[in-house]
């Protein structure tokens, strides 16, 4: 059985795409592959890097790609993570199970440092869960 290919969407892939690759990756080991991608590339955003570091997670490797258009054909699973990428993705075959999570942006918290980088942790917090449940749904 070929791995499924699961292909995670956001507006400027800096953010929020990133975490989800990361925990992706870390909590599917081989079972799945993973990849990132946005409608933009805006550059991987330092604070995800260091929330992720936190968590156990390194994407410090990580680089922020424009959505390729052969990678989404062959996806199974194409998952969209904010509104936006969601309105601005392209259309996908059939066969590709198409699911959006939205989840608040982080980069857009304000307050102290403290406060901003509880808002990354909790949306970091999400993004894992739903990628377990995700895992747990798909075949051994």
């Amino acid at each position: 059985m070929t791995k499924p290919i699961v292909y995670f969407l956001c507006t400027g892939n800096s953010c929020r795409s990133h975490m989800a690759e990361g925990w992706a990756r870390y909590l599917g080991g081989d079972r799945i592959e993973v990849h990132s991608a946005g409608v933009e590339a805006h550059g991987l955003n330092p604070r995800a890097v260091a929330a992720m570091k936190e968590a156990g997670v390194d994407i410090s490797h990580h680089t922020s790609k424009l959505i390729d258009p052969e990678l989404l054909k062959r996806a199974d699973y194409v998952i969209t993570l904010c509104g936006d990428a969601n309105d601005r993705c392209p259309m996908t075959p059939p066969h590709v199970k198409r699911l959006h999570w939205g989840f608040e942006d982080p980069t857009k918290a304000t307050g102290t440092e403290e406060e901003i980088q509880a808002k990354f942790r909790e949306v970091w917090d999400a993004i894992r869960d739903r990628i377990q449940a995700l895992l747990d749904e798909l075949p051994e």
